[in-house]
């Protein structure tokens, strides 16, 4: 592989990301929810004597599990499914290139895309409260915004392997959204429901918790705010006590798994089809 035609690749699907309007919406949406929680994050700090990077941090958990991973399944789904239905991705392929670095390349430039957008919106928030507040427990919020990014990815990468399935972009994006539902819903009350009818252990609800990128990241998040997992009930409790101070880079490598996997996987299903 081409270094530098993976990076002439990615710097295309930049100068796309800034003319696609979904993504400019979602960027959009993103920093005025993130400013939005910041301000209340702020005006609550005097009647509750808490920090406003604390506060806001908790806060955008929920914002980041909900839009993040819409942006990046979306986004992938688009690329190799749009291209395919144009005929463009066919030409691509009959140049002088690899499937690999065609993949790579869009999974970098969609990946720096992502990475701004949530510079924007973090990025924002975070100097709002600075400059009202000060920088008290800013390492949490930088924490949040480093996880935020790890589950853009694991969503980006989860996007692309629908894409290089998918022969049309309307299928695509209707599968990634699809997808994005299905983790939402197998989220806390999907736990909460398998728990109650196979009467699951707590060990098994936690690793049940791991087979979504988003509970890995909340979990994740939590872990690295408060310290502790009490707010999850009796799992977060077991997962705590269990794996101790090794609980967070567990959690995190989970996470890069989630990043590694689909990037892997949707990276053999293109070379298998290319064009097709």
């Amino acid at each position: 592989m081409d270094p530098r035609t993976i990076v002439a690749f990615a710097a295309k699907e930049l100068r796309d990301a800034r003319r696609n309007r979904w993504f400019l919406l979602y960027t959009a949406a993103l920093a005025a929810l993130s400013l939005g929680i910041s301000a209340l994050a702020v005006s609550a700090q005097g009647a509750f004597g808490l920090a406003g990077f604390g506060r806001t941090t908790a806060s955008l958990v929920n914002l980041v599990m909900l839009v993040v991973p819409l942006m990046g399944l979306t986004l992938g789904a688009m690329s190799l499914a749009g291209e395919r239905e144009r005929g463009t991705l066919l030409y691509v392929l009959a140049q002088p290139v690899t499937a690999s670095e065609v993949f790579l390349g869009k999974y970098l430039g969609l990946g720096l895309a992502l990475l701004a957008s949530l510079a924007l919106g973090f990025g924002a928030s975070g100097l709002v409260i600075s400059w009202r507040v000060g920088g008290a427990q800013v390492a949490g919020y930088l924490g949040l915004a480093g996880l935020a990014f790890g589950l853009a990815l694991a969503s980006l990468g989860l996007g692309l392997l629908i894409s290089a399935f998918a022969r049309r972009a309307s299928t695509a994006v209707g599968l990634s959204i699809f997808a994005w539902l299905g983790l939402v819903l197998l989220g806390d009350l999907g736990l909460m429901g398998t728990a109650m009818v196979l009467r699951v252990d707590v060990g098994a609800l936690f690793g049940l918790a791991l087979l979504n990128p988003l509970q890995v990241f909340k979990i994740s998040a939590i872990a690295g705010s408060h310290g502790t997992l009490e707010v999850l009930g009796p799992a977060g409790v077991f997962a705590f006590r269990t794996f101790g101070a090794a609980l967070l880079p567990m959690l995190v490598a989970v996470l890069v798994a989630w990043v590694l996997v689909p990037l892997g996987a949707g990276l053999g299903v293109f070379r298998w089809r290319g064009a097709l």
